[in-house]
């Protein structure tokens, strides 16, 4: 028996031609994921979300991280009311930048989502057959650590992907996962666009300086062992950890910084696919 199904048996034709209709509105779809977790997936996800807005371009973001789900506290969403049509959800709106999560859901932020593979396929599937997306540049989906149902369910559900961005840290503890999430593209015919390597040293808020917390180059590495871009390495910032918690996107808040000036030289390639 194969370990990496290339089709999904719990997708129906009417739902997969359902989600198929709404993708195609959608020029790249693009997702970030990881095979470990608190690596930053979601910073990276909201960043190069409102980074992509900013552009100028139509962009969704995409939270399938059922059980932690994150983008409504970094945007500052809380409790939002989800407005249903007869065949449609509304997405919420952050600025001029579409968002769906779990969250949005959810009767209190402690509430826990104690759900097996089935039901999470299910939510899913509504997030991107039933949300009300239309045209868009962009829908970034940020994925929940490892490499099991909700990474697999987008990777089946959504055909030919752009690709995805693969987010590390430096140790190898992190290393050793984030490989694995590699060859889960590989297998599934998803393609890698690069690897960022997060918390990669830790910058001064005093002085700027960039001091190594953690051996630094495993992104870099895993890159060139799989021959795939190395988009660039991030240090640990104290505002970026402000602005999550702040509910405001760290690119917004502190534009004028280093580390946001270094976050969107890191988004530039995912920026050009459209140019």
């Amino acid at each position: 028996m194969s370990s990496c199904p290339s089709k999904n048996p719990a997708s129906t034709d009417d739902d997969q031609k359902k989600i198929n209709a709404r993708m195609s509105k959608i020029q790249h779809k693009i997702f970030v994921m990881s095979g470990k977790g608190g690596v930053g997936k979601s910073t990276i996800a909201v960043n190069m979300a409102v980074t992509l807005a900013e552009s100028g371009k139509k962009v969704g973001l995409l939270d399938i991280d059922i059980h932690g789900p994150s983008v409504p506290t970094m945007l500052g969403l809380y409790q939002m009311p989800l407005v249903q049509n007869e065949n449609s959800i509304e997405p919420v709106l952050a600025g001029n930048l579409k968002v769906m999560s779990i969250g949005f859901i959810l009767n209190h932020e402690d509430d826990a989502l104690i759900w097996r593979g089935p039901m999470k396929m299910g939510v899913i599937k509504q997030f991107l057959g039933d949300v009300e997306w239309g045209e868009l540049d962009y829908l970034i989906v940020d994925c929940p650590p490892g490499t099991g149902d909700e990474p697999l369910s987008i990777c089946q559900l959504v055909e030919n992907p752009d690709g995805a961005v693969v987010i590390t840290t430096p140790q190898r503890v992190a290393a050793v996962d984030v490989r694995k999430s590699l060859t889960f593209c590989k297998k599934l015919n998803v393609p890698v666009l690069g690897i960022i390597e997060n918390m990669s040293g830790f910058s001064c808020p005093k002085c700027g300086e960039v001091s190594e917390i953690f051996r630094t180059g495993s992104g870099q590495k895993m890159a060139t062992d799989f021959d795939i871009p190395f988009l660039g390495a991030l240090p640990i910032e104290p505002a970026i950890v402000a602005a999550c918690d702040g509910g405001v996107p760290f690119i917004q808040q502190y534009e004028n910084t280093e580390t946001a000036k270094l976050m969107k030289s890191l988004m530039a390639p995912i920026v050009a696919l459209s140019e």
